[in-house]
């Protein structure tokens, strides 16, 4: 018997920069690249622009993917209570969601957590977030060795402040106390960008700089981390791969 092929769909809730359009053909891209792999199909929803799959073809999908955004995941705006709309139907049908940054957010938003700005402030740069191993289950999407902890890119203002009840903490760091968390089988967050590389970043970091969104100082202190160190990207593919398409590989 042939298995049928995996469909995936991407909720995009940014929209792609004139560098990201150029270099990877727009964010999608740089999603599949991450964690899609070969003879799956991947379609594109541009949440941002109001773009949104039909309530009778959520069945037809294994799982979706939310990105992060410059929106606030607690913003009252059409589309975001659109997407909280979503994700509640989404909920209800325990399909696979991961929720990146903003993603993250929203999922623990729908579910009654409370999310607001980060208490330290922006955080951005590379950051080591650790692992509450208790918490996660061997043989799931960590495989049976569970790290300690691992590096990922991290870019936001907001956090989440406090976890819905169904939730589990997963990850913390000393920047925020929510990096990565669990509701049920069906929904992961993860604070960080695992998607990201450095150019991404860096770019990202020199756009908010000419739009004196950022000082100079904390730009240099932000890119500073990434010459010492590297995203446990790898890692980070096969975690999130793994919880997408239901398996233990070893992390």
């Amino acid at each position: 018997m042939v298995n049928e092929q995996k469909r995936f769909g991407l909720f995009l809730a940014t929209c792609d920069s004139t560098f990201v359009k150029k270099t990877y053909g727009g964010y999608f891209n740089v999603f599949v690249d991450t964690f899609g792999e070969d003879g799956e199909q991947w379609d594109l929803f541009r949440v941002i622009d109001g773009e949104f799959p039909d309530d009778k073809d959520l069945d037809k999908y294994d799982g979706f993917v939310i990105s992060g955004s410059l929106h606030d995941a607690f913003g009252d705006e059409d589309w975001i209570l659109k997407l909280c709309s979503l994700c509640q139907k989404l909920d209800e049908m325990k399909k696979k969601v991961l929720g990146i940054c903003f993603g993250h957010q929203i999922l623990s938003r729908i579910k009654g957590g409370k999310i607001g700005r980060a208490s330290q402030g922006l955080v951005m740069g590379l950051k080591t977030i650790t692992f509450a191993k208790d918490a996660i289950k061997p043989d799931g999407y960590f495989g049976n060795m569970i790290p300690s902890s691992l590096a990922i890119i991290k870019c936001h203002q907001d956090e989440v402040w406090e976890l819905p009840e169904s939730a589990t903490l997963l990850a913390y760091s000393d920047k925020c106390n929510v990096e990565m968390v669990s509701i049920g089988n069906h929904f992961l967050g993860i604070q960080g960008h695992p998607e990201y590389n450095k150019e991404i970043l860096f770019e990202i970091i020199d756009r908010l700089v000419n739009m004196k969104l950022m000082e100079q100082d904390f730009a240099d202190k932000a890119k500073a981390t990434m010459e010492i160190a590297e995203p446990d990207r790898k890692q980070w593919q096969t975690i999130c791969k793994n919880f997408l398409k239901g398996r233990s590989e070893q992390v």
